[in-house]
C-alpha cells in the first residue's frame, strides 16, 4: 500500500510539473538596440515597437528614441523615432503610438513616424508603463510618485494614489491590472484593489495576460513569472546570473511569443510559451 501510495503522489506531482508552462527561445536581435526597456506587439502592423533609452534610466538627454523591429529578429530601424528623453511603456491606439518619457507622454503618428503631440503630466516624476483600453483611455503609472494616473482627451488626472511602487499596467477587455511592488492586482470600478499573486522578486515590470485569469509577469531584475488563476506562481526565467534584465515585455497572443527587452544588453529575446 505504501509503494502504490508513493507511485500515485509521484504520479500527480509529474503531472503537475508537466503542466506547468515554459518558456522555449525562438530568436534574439543583434545588440543594436539602444537599452531597450519595453517592446510592444503591433499585430496589425506585424511589427514590434521598442523604446530605447539611450541613457541612464531618467536622465532627459534628448538622446531616447523608438526602434521598429521585424517579427523574425531583424532589427528594421533602430531609431525609428528620435527626439524623446528616456522612453518606457508603450500603447497604440488608432494609428497613434503613446510613449511615457518620463514626465510626459508622447503620441506617435504611425503612419508618419513622426511624433505628432506631447502630452505633459504635470508633477510627473517617472512615468513608466501605459495601456490604452477599447475607448481609448490612456493609463500611466508613476513609479517615483506612487501614482496611476488617467488621460481621456487628451487631459491627465490621478487615477490612485499611495501605492507602493507602480509599475506595470493592463487595460484588457472592461478590466484594469496594475504591478505594485511584488504584487499583481486587478482595479475594481470603485478603484479597489484586489490581490491577485504576490511575492514576485526583482522589480514588477510588466505584465500581459495569457487567457482567463493567467498571466505572464517580468521582473526588471531577470525574473519571468507565470501567474496562475489560483494566485499562485512558478518561475519561467531566471537570467540574473546572465546579468540580462527582462523589462517591459511584449506578447503575441494568437502565437503564443512573448518579447523580452534586455535593457542594458541592447537586445530583444523572443520567447514561445508552452
Amino acid at each position: 500500500m505504501k509503494k502504490t501510495a508513493w507511485a500515485f503522489s509521484l504520479l500527480i506531482s509529474s503531472a503537475a510539473f508537466a503542466q506547468e508552462r515554459q518558456l522555449v527561445q525562438k530568436w534574439e536581435t543583434d545588440t543594436l538596440l539602444k537599452v531597450p526597456e519595453s517592446v510592444l506587439y503591433d499585430a496589425n502592423g506585424k511589427i514590434l515597437y521598442v523604446s530605447n533609452i539611450d541613457g541612464q534610466p531618467w536622465e532627459k538627454d534628448g538622446k531616447g528614441s523608438i526602434g521598429k523591429v521585424g517579427l523574425d529578429g531583424k532589427i528594421i530601424a533602430a531609431e525609428w523615432v528620435s527626439g524623446l528623453e528616456a522612453p518606457k511603456g508603450m500603447g497604440l491606439y488608432k494609428g497613434k503610438l503613446y510613449v511615457a518619457d518620463v514626465d510626459r507622454v508622447v503620441v506617435i503618428d504611425v503612419k508618419k513616424g513622426a511624433i505628432e503631440k506631447t502630452i505633459d503630466v504635470k508633477g510627473a516624476e517617472a512615468l513608466n508603463d501605459i495601456s490604452i483600453d477599447k475607448k481609448g483611455i490612456v493609463y500611466v503609472t508613476d513609479s517615483k510618485a506612487k501614482k496611476l494616473l488617467r488621460i481621456e482627451n487628451g487631459q491627465p488626472a490621478i487615477f490612485l494614489e499611495n501605492l507602493k511602487g507602480p509599475n506595470g499596467v493592463l487595460a484588457q477587455g472592461n478590466d484594469l491590472y496594475i504591478l505594485d511592488a511584488g504584487g499583481l492586482y486587478k482595479v475594481g470600478k470603485d478603484k479597489s484593489l484586489t490581490k491577485l499573486a504576490e511575492g514576485m522578486e526583482g522589480g514588477t515590470d510588466g505584465v500581459e495576460q495569457v487567457a482567463a485569469n493567467e498571466f505572464i509577469v517580468s521582473c526588471w531584475g531577470g525574473m519571468m513569472y507565470y501567474v496562475n488563476a489560483d494566485g499562485s506562481t512558478h518561475n519561467l526565467l531566471d537570467a540574473r546570473e546572465q546579468k540580462m534584465n527582462t523589462a517591459d515585455i511584449g506578447y503575441d497572443a494568437k502565437n503564443r511569443i512573448v518579447y523580452v527587452p534586455t535593457f542594458w544588453k541592447n537586445k530583444i529575446v523572443a520567447y514561445e510559451l508552452k
